[in-house]
């Protein structure tokens, strides 16, 4: 045997994790390897490399569904899905820039494996709330097929939603199924200019609570501000995007407009502005450029309400914005290789809330909880979930957390 086996079918995945399972060896699992600098550093014997796994097997627009092979480049999804003015609606970010790699190098099996969601989350949900059915082989070396093709389809164990951000811990996924909804006719974005961070979690909340329909919902503060294609200046920005048919964004805009007017001077983007700058919030621009990427970077998820408070508690020097109407925290360490571990986890145990270590040294990855540390009843299900998947800990053992 080689140090990386790479299968063509699933039965050959079978086979590797028969084989491993046999010589008590233990597999990392890789698609095209843009998130291997993701949670806790691999120390396994072999890699199991499904790059081979690619191409969409089914599509059919009709139905808004598509299938591919779990190995499938996102972007080659996605340039399907554009020709025919479709997309996946829960705007996969894509980590390769944060991680020092080239960009469109993720696959869909990836971020089903990750669950991957970004800036329409709050609207739509996350990687998750999109599978419909998979293929995959566990750790018992067994093929399982679960869902299918419509959402309402579970009459049992809902393995995909077990599946969806297991980053590859309990089963190789080979074949997914995700649902796919029409692009909308167009979009703008309400910009509310100069806010601290309490005042814009105050208007973000305004908004989503409103019938405006808001899909997304950020403040960037002014020391990243600059950063962010699209706006009108470098200061302060809270924004928020509507989208839909032309009649019901403008309408909605002004509701909008009118809503956050005690709130500061609003200034409206067109359409190719506000295309600009979700990228950019997507892609969390201010921490992929050279220099950011030798800083570690979190990513923490807390009550909207509770977010600005929570900044206040972390590092000043930090820098950070808000996403998800302030749900979601990007946090980017002043120093390099300093994590400031400690004053995190304290923020996240006072008000609530989870944080990921997205990026840092692997030795430091090693060393602390890359994820969210769990309670003790949470701890033994997850333990008993991967042993019921994947019982001899062949497969990413310890990528969430040491022993799992």
């Amino acid at each position: 045997m080689t140090d990386v086996l790479k299968p063509t079918d699933t039965s050959q995945v079978e086979e590797a994790v028969r084989w491993a399972l046999g010589n008590d060896k233990t597999l990392e699992l890789v698609g095209s390897g843009s998130k291997r600098a993701l949670g806790r550093p691999s120390q396994t014997d072999m890699t199991l490399d499904l790059g081979s796994f690619t191409g969409v097997t089914l599509y059919e627009p009709d139905e808004l569904i598509l299938s591919a092979r779990a190995g499938t480049p996102l972007a080659e999804i996605e340039k399907l899905l554009d020709d025919n003015n479709q997309q996946l609606d829960f705007e996969p970010m894509d980590y390769g820039p944060l991680l020092g790699q080239g960009a469109g190098q993720g696959t869909i099996g990836g971020v089903i494996a990750t669950n991957l969601s970004g800036p329409r989350r709050i609207k739509a949900g996350a990687a998750r709330d999109h599978f419909l059915g998979v293929t995959a082989v566990t750790g018992r070396g067994e093929a399982i097929k679960s869902g299918g093709r419509v959402v309402k389809n579970v009459t049992g164990y809902d393995m995909c939603k077990v599946l969806a951000g297991s980053w590859g811990t309990l089963g190789a996924m080979t074949d997914v199924t995700v649902k796919v909804l029409p692009k909308p006719e167009t979009e703008m974005t309400v910009v509310v200019g100069g806010l601290d961070d309490a005042q814009a979690c105050a208007a973000m909340a305004a908004a989503l609570g409103s019938s405006c329909d808001v899909s997304a919902a950020a403040h960037l503060p002014d020391h990243v501000a600059s950063y962010f294609d699209g706006l009108p200046k470098p200061e302060a920005a809270t924004v928020l995007r509507l989208e839909g048919v032309t009649p019901s964004v403008a309408h909605r805009m002004a509701m909008l407009t009118k809503l956050l007017q005690s709130f500061g001077a609003v200034v409206a983007l067109d359409e190719a502005h506000s295309k600009k700058l979700w990228r950019s919030v997507r892609q969390v621009a201010p921490f992929t450029g050279d220099n950011a990427r030798a800083r570690p970077l979190w990513r923490i998820s807390t009550a909207p309400a509770q977010a600005h408070r929570l900044v206040d508690l972390i590092t000043p020097a930090a820098q950070m914005f808000y996403d998800w109407g302030g749900g979601l925290v990007w946090v980017g360490m002043p120093f390099e290789g300093e994590a400031d571990v400690g004053s995190i986890r304290r923020a996240v145990a006072e008000l609530g809330g989870h944080a990921t270590l997205v990026r840092a040294p692997a030795a430091l990855r090693a060393s602390i909880d890359v994820f969210q540390p769990q309670e003790p009843g949470l701890a033994a299900l997850s333990k008993r979930v991967k042993d019921s998947f994947d019982p001899k800990a062949v497969l990413n053992p310890g990528r969430m957390w040491a022993g799992v």
